[in-house]
C-alpha cells in the first residue's frame, strides 16, 4: 500500500509519518517551500524523511508570499509570549489563508499518480493554535470533496484523508511518536527560529511544544534562545 503523507518538519508531521509506517504503508513525504519565514523546517523534513524511511520525499514549491495575511508569508511579526501557550479561542496572525487546502490539494494530486489509497495529515483538533483547517468537519468535507475530484473517487475508490492525530494532545502525540521511535532532535516548531535554528522559545508553537514535552515526561530536545516557562 502506497500513502502520500504531509511532511513539514514538525514533531505532529514526524509522528505521522512514523505511524503511516508501521501502519505498512509505503510512504511518499511531500513536504512545501511556499514562502514560508525560512527553511530551516525543509531542512528538518528532508532529515525525517529519510531517518524514518519514505520511499521518496517532494518538495513542492509554491509562493504564498504573493497574498500574503500571514506572519509566516509577510512582513508581520510573530507574536510573543511572556510565559503562558495559546488557547486557541482566537485564529492568530500565524494562521496562513487556505494552506492545508492546498497542501491537501497537492498531495491529492500526486496520491492520484502514484495510485495511493491514503493521505496522511497531521492536523490536530486539541492542542492547536485556532486554525479552522485543523478542525474534524474541515476534514470531512475536504473528504466529501476529494470523493467527486478524484479519477479514484469517481471510479468508486476514493482516497482516505488520514487524521490520526486529530483527538490526541501535543503529550499524547509525543508520546505516540517516541514510542515509534522518532527523534524529536531531528523535528522543528518554531515560527521564528535564529538563522542558526535556535527556536524563539517565546512563540505559540514554542510554547505549545515545550507543554507537551513537560507534560508527557519526556526530555524536550529543542535548542531555545530562550526556554519556555
Amino acid at each position: 500500500m502506497k500513502a502520500v503523507v504531509l511532511l513539514s518538519g514538525g514533531l505532529d508531521s514526524a509522528t505521522v509519518l512514523a505511524i503511516a509506517k508501521s501502519e505498512g504503508f509505503e510512504c511518499y513525504a511531500l513536504s512545501f517551500d511556499y514562502g514560508q519565514r525560512h527553511a530551516i523546517e525543509l531542512n528538518a523534513a528532508r532529515r525525517l524523511a529519510a531517518a524514518l524511511g519514505a520511499a521518496e520525499h517532494r518538495v513542492a514549491r509554491i509562493d504564498l508570499r504573493i497574498f500574503g495575511g500571514s506572519a509566516l508569508t509577510a512582513d508581520i511579526d510573530v507574536p510573543k509570549h511572556s510565559n503562558s501557550a495559546p488557547t486557541g479561542q482566537e485564529i492568530p496572525i500565524t494562521y496562513v489563508p487556505a494552506r492545508n487546502t492546498i497542501f491537501l490539494s497537492f498531495a491529492l494530486a500526486w496520491a492520484e499518480v502514484l495510485g495511493a489509497s491514503d493521505v496522511f495529515i497531521g492536523v490536530n483538533a486539541l492542542d492547536y493554535s485556532g486554525y479552522p483547517d485543523c478542525r474534524p468537519e474541515y476534514i470531512q468535507a475536504f473528504q466529501h470533496m476529494a470523493a467527486l475530484a478524484t479519477r479514484a473517487g469517481v471510479q468508486g475508490s476514493p482516497l482516505r484523508i488520514r487524521t490520526p492525530l486529530i483527538q490526541l494532545t501535543k503529550a499524547q502525540i509525543i508520546q505516540r511518536g517516541a514510542a515509534l521511535g522518532v527523534d524529536f532532535a531531528l523535528t522543528t516548531s518554531c515560527y521564528d527560529p535564529s538563522p542558526d535554528a535556535l527556536a524563539c522559545g517565546t512563540c505559540d508553537s514554542c510554547l505549545l511544544r515545550r507543554k507537551g514535552f513537560l507534560e508527557a515526561g519526556l526530555p524536550d530536545p529543542t535548542r531555545y534562545r530562550r526556554i519556555p516557562v
